[in-house]
């Protein structure tokens, strides 16, 4: 098992910058790829980032391409999620997921933070 907590969020105005962390604690050897997601107030949870934990190999959803970065610090088992020019719309519970690859070549994502709030203000 591989445990999740985010850190990070805020309250921020339109165009500015928020970081986002998430240490991974556990089973951190057996993390495959980590990714973000998001929930809006009355959405459903979207995609937002994935990263390869080993490879760096990265994607991004279309809506946050150009605006945010993930990374991650294998040695401090943790992942990042830079968010700049932020809008209204990015408003949401951020999560983190990992991927420990139990179901490659299918992306799984198994483990799951509690969730950080970010409010973007207009």
């Amino acid at each position: 098992q591989v445990q999740l907590v985010e850190s990070g969020g805020g309250l921020v105005q339109a165009g500015g910058s928020l970081r986002l962390s998430c240490a991974a604690s556990g089973r951190t050897f057996s993390i495959y790829r980590m990714g973000w997601f998001r929930q809006g107030p009355g959405k459903e949870r979207e995609f937002v980032s994935r990263i390869g934990w080993n490879t760096g190999t990265t994607t991004y959803a279309d809506s946050v391409k150009g605006r945010f970065t993930i990374s991650r610090d294998n040695a401090k088992n943790t992942g990042f999620l830079q968010m700049n020019s932020l809008k209204p719309e990015d408003t949401a519970v951020y999560y983190c997921a990992a991927d420990t690859g139990r179901r490659w070549p299918a992306i799984d994502f198994g483990s799951w933070g509690q969730g950080t709030q970010v409010t973007v203000s207009s």
